[in-house]
């Protein structure tokens, strides 16, 4: 069944990861072409300031995920239904505290933005785009990390798939008939909201849980502790447009979040290959299969070290020329930034290459052993890219970026290793040696290969099969080495499905 679980989540991860990427480029697009870079970067900082809600969500989600494991495996309903009314009660809070933060955001952004944007055209836009997030977490929350935790990602992924593709349905022709920006805000938002409400109505129908029965009497430990864990996440994806915006120019919000945009999509390639794992992973440790954990550990770092070297070192080649595609036209903000686009890269890299250590701590619930580490990559994004912000501008917020990244890499490697995995510290950082030497080798060969002229996506389509190629050849000829058996394994796993099915036929 878990096996089942997980390629159903894979498919359908990936799926969404397609739909994802097109939505993602069509709307921003639109909305510059429409209404200019300096709306898009309003947008994008009220999105990521209203995002720093999240910081309380990062905290208990992943808490209530990991002791949600054990109940479900042990098929205890009536253990589920008393920590999902606890969740309930919690995220209720959480949206209380939200409407008092955007009350706060009301009051201040406008008078920093105010020279380029009206006050009640901020507040306005702040309002709109704060209701999908406030009705998330008020009807949704708890029973989505309910259906991660019960290894059934796809549901969710099949919602967030349908309410993509109208939602960019319905802002194209509002944006055709030249609706104010507001207006298309205000359609995207009651959109997203159906989220949460389908997602409340399948798990109440699927499970016949009725909440109403049992009282909050149950405590979630470590919540507190939660807190801190996945704070650095936060921060990681929002402090940097936070600062730019106080930095005093949307128009390098706007190029920033373009290249932020491009990169997330890439991220998700990667991640959607092993989406839905780390819950399997929590089933392992919650029934004690140490030994089928550190297998499966291998397998897993073999393949996603293996994906995202190759997606990340072909994103460093091709990055610059789709930008430069993407933005054709464009003539109110230079979006070539060839150094910050490699910075970027290389911190996303950074942030991917740590994901199977940060999601063992997750579903083990080691959140008060790590949370130091994540205060100190916190504090140090924020002061560093402060510092330097003013005077290398996005440079200077990509460079924080990387050492905040990189610090805690280092920590959640040496804590997995030493507690969870109980194995020696340098089976990782091979892995993570051999990406560095990997990308060396693909770039002196890129420096010797002929390009291709890249003007139009057919072009840079054919730029982008070529760079993929190297890549793919240099990185999986080395990790068969470095990785040896974990590639023995999953040959030997293809070739039992293989011959099961001549088998069958």
């Amino acid at each position: 069944m878990r096996k089942k679980n997980v390629i159903i989540n894979v498919v359908l991860s990936l799926l969404l990861l397609f739909f994802n990427t097109i939505c993602g480029f069509i709307i921003p697009r639109l909305i510059i072409s429409t209404y200019g870079s300096n709306v898009n970067g309003l947008i994008s900082s009220i999105t990521q300031f209203l995002a720093f809600i999240t910081l309380l969500e990062a905290g208990f989600g992943p808490v209530i995920k990991s002791i949600l494991y054990k109940p479900i495996a042990n098929k205890d309903k009536v253990s589920m239904a008393k920590i999902l009314k606890a969740s309930e009660k919690i995220f209720k809070i959480i949206s209380y505290i939200f409407i008092a933060y955007i009350f706060f955001l009301c009051c201040i952004m406008p008078f920093v933005v105010i020279e380029e944007f009206d006050v009640w055209f901020t507040v306005s836009l702040i309002v709109i785009i704060a209701i999908s997030t406030f009705s998330e977490y008020y009807f949704g929350m708890t029973y989505r990390l309910f259906l991660q935790a019960e290894q059934k990602t796809y549901v969710v992924s099949c919602i967030q798939i349908a309410t993509l593709i109208l939602n960019t349905l319905v802002i194209w022709g509002l944006v055709y008939f030249k609706a104010n920006v507001q207006v298309v805000k205000l359609a995207s938002s009651l959109v997203f909201m159906l989220r949460p409400v389908l997602q409340n109505v399948y798990v109440k129908k699927k499970y016949r849980i009725n909440l109403k029965n049992f009282k909050d009497e149950y405590k979630i430990k470590q919540k507190w502790d939660g807190l801190a864990q996945h704070i650095a996440y936060v921060i990681h994806t929002n402090a940097d447009i936070a600062i730019l915006t106080l930095y005093g120019n949307l128009t390098e919000v706007s190029v920033y979040f373009v290249y932020y945009m491009i990169i997330e999509g890439v991220k998700n390639v990667v991640k959607s290959f092993v989406r839905g794992i780390d819950a399997t992973f929590g089933d392992m440790i919650a029934r004690g299969e140490k030994d089928n954990l550190n297998r499966s550990i291998k397998v897993y770092e073999g393949l996603y070290f293996t994906v995202a070297t190759i997606v990340f070192s072909a994103t460093l080649f091709l990055i610059v020329p789709f930008v430069k595609i993407y933005t054709k036209g464009v003539t109110d903000a230079n979006y070539m930034r060839p150094v910050f686009a490699v910075l970027m890269v290389i911190a996303e890299l950074i942030c991917i290459v740590r994901q199977p250590y940060n999601d063992l701590v997750k579903v083990s619930g080691h959140f008060k052993q790590t949370q130091i580490g994540a205060w100190f990559e916190a504090v140090s994004n924020i002061v560093i890219s402060f510092v330097l912000v003013w005077r290398f501008g996005l440079v200077g917020v990509a460079i924080g970026t990387i050492f905040a990244m990189f610090i805690r890499t280092v920590e959640f490697v040496c804590y997995t290793s030493k507690h969870i995995l109980q194995r020696s510290v340098w089976q990782a950082f091979k892995g993570i040696g051999a990406i560095i030497i990997e990308i060396i080798i693909i770039s002196v060969i890129m420096n010797f290969v002929p390009k291709f002229e890249v003007y139009s996506y057919v072009t840079w389509t054919l730029e982008a099969i070529l760079v993929a190629g190297i890549s793919s050849v240099v990185v999986v000829c080395i990790n068969c080495f470095v990785h040896k058996d974990s590639f023995k394994m999953i040959i030997a796993k293809l070739k039992n499905v293989f011959i099961t099915r001549n088998n069958r036929l």
